[in-house]
């Protein structure tokens, strides 16, 4: 399941290397943020962050002396997702959509207005984060993608180095690597033989923790916003700064709601060009915690998916006669949902949800994730984000086209629950048809457990078997469990 497990190697060799042992079974929720490059003591980090910030000095070049035809757009702008990497977030496997068309279009059009002087900033550092300061269509994971792309001959040597040192040959093969590095003189990309791990016909690179983070880039959009206050306070001209409070003040009316203070913030940003090289000064001095938030996101991710995520595996695996399937797509995928639920139920799966005893797991997505677990190595085809013609679906559950069964999950927490149920109030209501539908709703108290079953009760939908609640609530397990140790949880 995870890279340490396959490659046969320790998880303090990773660790001692620097590395993070990634899943192969879906993606973790990290990606690299490009300021932790230009913020690490690392020379050999610093150098990537600058020749990140030259590739990008040389698309700005090319836009503002040359008309950029579609085919160089293609060349220069557009790159896959490195997929074998296995960070993002996929539920289904580790595949993304990349760079395409849109990105080179939004990147090119910004270098010809907002981001005409990209490199020959006076008050601050080159980031390629500003990208995504300005207008939407360059936004997280386009950074993220580009930046990957963008210093993949460093993962693919940093990997090389780990498998011919640490991992035996026979989980290793050569693979000839597209766009690896960029040759300015020939303006164009080389490619290169790498010796890699090779997993489902596909190598698999390592990524050093100390680059990663989780959420956003230290340097974002939303940042920017939240911290409009203190970028102002942090600007050493006086005047500037009575110009832009009187301004904002100016813009907001009488009784300001939320959106009149973002649209103020929104015009006050665009109209006063000195704020966007201000920001981006505040994020530099504040850079050491980058650093540091960084390092206990990537700290958490582990906890949680990794560490929580394997001895849950472990509660999977318990039961012997788990992994025998039935015929039909419904009455297996009722089996592995209750299953589900046993497991987080009564079986202390629950506490992958919790850190000390706290909320810190607890959305749509990360049921999805640990029902995902359950159908591992199953002859069953699992699919999520799939279009029934009525909306995506989480999940649809088939083997060959002669029946399937879709699969929804849901928080008690969510505002539209009932209007979701309402929705399929008849479905459920007749068997033939609710023998391709399963909704599975989770709760993490009584009071989510109550509104739940009053809602069922209101649809007169409380007895289907298709619709399942799974209990996650620390009230009624921690009082079953005060004699184990606490620091269990």
């Amino acid at each position: 399941m995870y890279f340490s497990d396959y490659f046969n190697v320790s998880e303090e060799v990773l660790e001692s290397y620097g590395a993070l042992n990634i899943s192969l079974i879906n993606d973790l929720p990290l990606f690299i943020d490009p300021f932790l490059l230009f913020n690490s003591k690392k020379e050999e980090y610093q150098k990537l962050h600058k020749d990140i910030i030259s590739y990008v000095v040389f698309l700005r070049n090319k836009s503002l002396c040359t008309n950029v035809n579609s085919g160089l757009l293609k060349s220069w702008y557009n790159f896959p997702e490195v997929k074998q990497n296995w960070l993002g977030f996929s539920l289904n496997g580790n595949s993304g959509r990349g760079l395409g068309n849109d990105f080179a279009k939004t990147l090119n059009h910004n270098f010809s207005t907002v981001l005409s002087d990209f490199g020959e900033e006076k008050e601050t550092h080159s980031h390629l984060e500003k990208l995504c300061l300005f207008k939407d269509g360059v936004g997280r994971d386009s950074i993220s993608d580009f930046t990957t792309n963008l210093i993949k001959e460093f993962l693919l040597e940093y990997t090389e180095t780990f498998a011919k040192q640490y991992i035996d040959k026979k989980f290793c093969k050569n693979y000839a690597i597209n766009k690896v590095s960029f040759n300015y003189e020939t303006e164009s990309w080389n490619s290169k033989s790498y010796y890699l791990p090779s997993f489902n016909g596909d190598y698999v690179l390592l990524t050093p923790m100390d680059i990663l983070t989780k959420d956003d880039t230290w340097i974002n959009k939303d940042s920017m916003y939240h911290e409009f206050d203190a970028i102002i306070f942090s600007m050493e001209n006086e005047q500037l700064r009575a110009q832009l409070n009187n301004y904002f003040r100016k813009l907001l009316p009488k009784n300001a709601k939320q959106k009149d203070i973002n649209y103020a913030k929104t015009r006050t940003i665009y109209d006063f060009p000195e704020f966007i090289p201000a920001y981006i000064k505040y994020k530099e001095e504040n850079g050491e915690k980058a650093t540091a938030i960084s390092s206990q996101k990537v700290t958490k991710v582990k906890k949680q998916c990794i560490e929580g995520v394997r001895r849950f595996q472990s509660l999977l695996s318990e039961q012997i006669d788990f992994y025998k399937e039935a015929n039909d797509s419904y009455e297996e995928s009722l089996r592995r949902v209750n299953y589900l639920k046993q497991v987080i139920e009564n079986n202390d799966g629950y506490k992958l949800f919790y850190d000390n005893r706290k909320q810190v797991v607890g959305t749509e997505k990360d049921l999805q994730l640990l029902f995902r677990l359950v159908w591992f190595g199953t002859e069953y085809s699992v699919d999520s984000e799939v279009n029934n013609g009525r909306g995506p679906v989480d999940y649809k559950i088939s083997k060959g086209a002669s029946h399937s069964t879709l699969i929804e999950f849901k928080l008690a927490s969510n505002a539209k629950l009932k209007q979701n149920l309402e929705h399929q109030v008849e479905v459920y209501k007749k068997a033939n048809q609710s023998k391709n539908s399963i909704k599975v709703i989770l709760y993490f108290n009584r009071e989510e457990k109550r509104k739940v079953e009053k809602i069922l009760k209101d649809l007169k939908i409380e007895t289907v078997e298709n619709i399942i609640l799974i209990d996650a609530s620390l009230q009624t397990k921690a009082s079953a469990s005060n004699v184990r140790d606490r620091s269990e949880y």
